[in-house]
């Protein structure tokens, strides 16, 4: 799946993957998400912020969670 919603440009956030080219990381919106925040509070907090935007930063959080091995202590 080519991601349509998560940008990267050096010029915004330095880089980060963000939403739509706006100065909002996906990181920001995902950790909203993880601290209990609904999706609905999020959107209406965020107006610029859309319902495909928060699928897509998951989507992107899941396909970053399977590459990444965790090493048992």
């Amino acid at each position: 799946m080519m991601l349509k919603r998560i940008t990267i440009d050096p010029a915004i956030c330095t880089g980060k993957p963000c939403i739509r080219g706006l100065r909002f990381p996906v990181a920001r919106l995902l950790g909203l998400l993880a601290a209990g925040e609904t999706r609905e509070d999020i959107l209406a907090t965020y107006p610029y912020l859309e319902a495909e935007d928060i699928d897509e930063a998951l989507h992107y959080a899941a396909m970053l969670a399977e590459d990444e091995t965790i090493s048992a202590v």
